[in-house]
């Protein structure tokens, strides 16, 4: 169910965080790369390298460090993540572009880089899935509205009607966390103003200090403060109750139109032969069917995704195509004054 505002334009405020990437104009190395042989010899004894585009500790990267130990012993050689925070990944993906496509430069890319952060950011910076290859889907993590328990508010109905601008902690500007807050507060004609963190941590930091009223986080970052009591969750931003939280309502089942998810995969340079990225299918497979990683998910309330990269990409142009639509229809503008 969509409440729709008729002539109300929702334009948030206190967002002006200028992204200065420049990815468009970074392409990869299309056309290099291996020989048939080398191709075939894949890895070859070299160490493959996984990108994080974002702090260690965040899900992202527990998810790529998961990965990494269950790939290693596939591949027969060390596979290792390093971070490279900032832009809500771009900058990791600006650099995976440069690589050569040869297989030993990888990136675990966030979907909300793909379908939001272009939302937030001029066209010509924004960057395209269109310009990489796609190793494997990995997983789904759900968002929720989280607020410390003390704060006053337990439903939305409650920040509604708080008499005053609510303010919203978000993981960056072009974030699911971002998007899920605004699409709600404008349904619900909610005046509020978002407040910009780099990352999971420092906004859930922001949520429990009362530095903010509440904030859209992934619910494996919040699920251990929700269950100790230390954070109320009002409502979580899935399509459906993830079983982790059965007794928290979605937005949608409060009659908001706001399903928003984060969704990973492993994404390589353009031009990385098809020998090497079925080679890295197999070894992710590998890893996915394993008992450790399958209780990894479970212990990080992560939804397996583990679809083709073709199929993937698919969904995620959908996506944007989807979320362009309701943040026109909304009159969003994720990017503030940047």
């Amino acid at each position: 169910m969509t409440q729709h505002l008729g002539a109300r334009r929702w334009t948030v405020t206190g967002l002006g965080l200028a992204l200065t990437f420049s990815v468009a104009a970074c392409g990869g190395n299309v056309g290099g790369g291996d020989s048939d042989a080398d191709a075939a010899d894949f890895p070859g004894g070299d160490p493959i390298t996984i990108l994080v585009g974002q702090d260690p500790g965040g899900s992202t990267d527990l998810i790529a460090r998961a990965l990494a130990d269950g790939a290693t012993e596939d591949l027969g050689v060390p596979v290792t993540v390093e971070n490279r925070p900032g832009a809500n990944g771009a900058l990791a993906a600006q650099e995976l572009a440069g690589e050569d496509p040869d297989g030993h430069t990888l990136m675990i890319y966030n979907g909300s880089l793909a379908y939001i952060t272009p939302l937030a950011v001029p066209e010509d910076e924004a960057v395209s899935i269109d310009d990489y290859e796609i190793v494997t889907g990995i997983s789904q993590d759900d968002y929720v509205l989280v607020t410390a328990p003390d704060s006053g508010f337990s439903t939305v109905e409650d920040l509604a009607a708080a008499g005053r601008p609510v303010t919203f902690g978000t993981t960056g500007v072009g974030t699911g966390s971002q998007l899920s807050q605004e699409l709600l507060f404008a349904q619900a004609g909610i005046d509020a103003t978002g407040v910009p963190f780099d990352g999971g941590s420092p906004t859930l930091t922001a949520v429990l200090g009362g530095q903010v009223d509440v904030g859209s986080i992934q619910l494996g970052e919040a699920i251990e403060q929700i269950e100790a009591g230390e954070l109320t969750p009002i409502v979580t931003f899935a399509e459906e109750r993830p079983s982790y939280l059965p007794d928290t309502p979605t937005a949608v089942e409060a009659g908001y139109d706001v399903p928003v998810q984060q969704s990973r995969a492993v994404f390589a340079p353009q031009g990385t032969p098809d020998e090497v990225l079925e080679t890295l299918r197999s070894a992710f497979q590998t890893a996915f069917d394993s008992e450790s990683y399958q209780q990894f998910n479970e212990d990080n309330q992560l939804t397996p995704n583990e679809i083709e990269g073709e199929e993937l990409r698919e969904r995620w142009n959908t996506n944007l195509e989807e979320y362009q639509a309701v943040v026109d229809e909304y009159g969003i503008d994720l990017g503030g004054d940047a």
